[in-house]
């Protein structure tokens, strides 16, 4: 009954699993003890069964029933839930501890902690935001997510030009486009280039720079099929007031030259403005994506999810958190989607296991069977009592 309460207790208890008692026989007296048959003639006997009485029943096991919850939507950014198996690991000093409930915030540092202020542990990405290739229990730490943090701006040093140059345009033809690049103060230029066609499968660019010069023209010869054959230039510099030098490579092997529309534009490139960060979100491995003032994407750190070999052997310690012990295996600290970790589910919380209608089937199954129990023992008295009786 114990058990049966603590289970209704927490039917609305997020990340709760609920629990089961089964039972096993104390003893049985053993009366008359089994024989075996005296041989295949039909003169002789056969075996004999045992004969023996119960006395008593004891518990036999609690078990932690680890059937994941239905997950409820919350629309806060910072809760999150696990589709699946694993654990979130969060730390308490110095001792780690393990749970389901991932009703997480912000610290006034930044820090993603839980409910009580234990640090959500994890994987911080570098500046560049690249996580660590191994990515493990020995290289866990706490997670950090500082709004407002500041991105320096990164000049501009390589670019991609994309689409197509039309490859039934007359000699003389000029398709202009234009780009952005930024110098180390992350000041924004503008920049024009000029592409002209100068023969057959031959197509010259020229740069107007911001500070009144040109760069170029480089020759882009291109192959029978359309795709690109060579460049010999593909570099541009320019000194913008007060900053380094910009010096700026150019990737045209994405070029075509195809009949139809010239539609040459710029690619991909590796320059941005200084920014903060304004917002974050997470995905279903757990990755934690920043978006900056700047229009940067960064990652900034992942959540990690722990598996046990036997998740039923760890030791509840209260408050939804659970330990390791001798029986539960070592923590395995990893991405979620792998290793039999499930997915992480983000602005979502997992409800508690319990099923209200079959915990109230066991508290029925239990009262009848104490109700028979004590009927036994009463019976059992007035059985007693009639043997006195009858000596009198």
């Amino acid at each position: 009954m114990d058990v049966i309460g603590n289970n209704i207790a927490n039917v609305n208890t997020p990340g709760f699993k609920s629990s089961r008692v089964t039972f096993q026989e104390v003893f049985s007296q053993t009366l008359r003890g089994a024989s075996s048959p005296s041989g295949q003639s039909q003169t002789e006997r056969g075996g004999t069964n045992p004969m023996q009485v119960g006395l008593g029943v004891s518990i036999g096991s609690i078990d932690t029933i680890h059937t994941p919850g239905n997950l409820q939507p919350t629309s806060r950014p910072t809760d999150l839930a696990i589709e699946g198996n694993g654990f979130f690991v969060v730390r308490d000093g110095q001792t780690m501890a393990y749970t389901r409930v991932g009703n997480f915030s912000l610290d006034a540092d930044g820090i993603l902690v839980d409910s009580e202020g234990r640090k959500v542990m994890g994987w911080a990405a570098d500046a560049d935001g690249n996580l660590p290739a191994n990515r493990g229990a020995t290289n866990l730490e706490p997670l950090q997510v500082e709004i407002g943090e500041e991105m320096t701006a990164q000049p501009t040093t390589q670019m991609e030009w994309i689409k197509n140059l039309d490859a039934e345009a007359e000699v003389g033809f000029v398709k202009t486009a234009s780009i952005t690049v930024y110098d180390s103060l992350g000041k924004a230029h503008s920049i024009q280039v000029d592409f002209e066609k100068t023969g057959t499968n031959t197509w010259t660019w020229q740069a107007s720079l911001p500070d009144g010069s040109t760069a170029g023209p480089g020759t882009i010869t291109f192959n029978t099929d359309g795709r690109l054959d060579s460049v010999d230039a593909d570099e541009f510099s320019f000194d913008p007031d007060g900053a380094d030098t910009v010096t700026v490579t150019m990737d045209f092997s994405r070029l075509t030259q195809v009949a139809g529309s010239s539609t040459v534009e710029s690619g991909p490139t590796d320059g941005w403005p200084a920014g903060t960060l304004e917002s974050f979100s997470f995905d279903a491995n757990g990755v934690i994506t920043g978006f900056y003032s700047n229009g940067r994407i960064q990652i900034l750190g992942q959540v990690a999810v722990a598996h046990f070999r036997n998740p039923s052997g760890l030791i509840k310690t209260g408050k939804n958190l659970y330990i390791e012990s001798n029986n539960s295996g070592t923590a395995d600290p990893g991405t979620a989607g792998t290793g039999g970790r499930g997915t992480i589910a983000p602005s979502a919380l997992e409800m508690s296991s319990v099923d209200l209608a079959e915990e109230f089937t066991q508290m029925i199954i239990t009262q009848r069977g104490f109700q028979a129990n004590s009927r036994v023992i009463t019976v059992s008295d007035e059985i007693l009592q009639e043997l006195v009786n009858l000596k009198r």
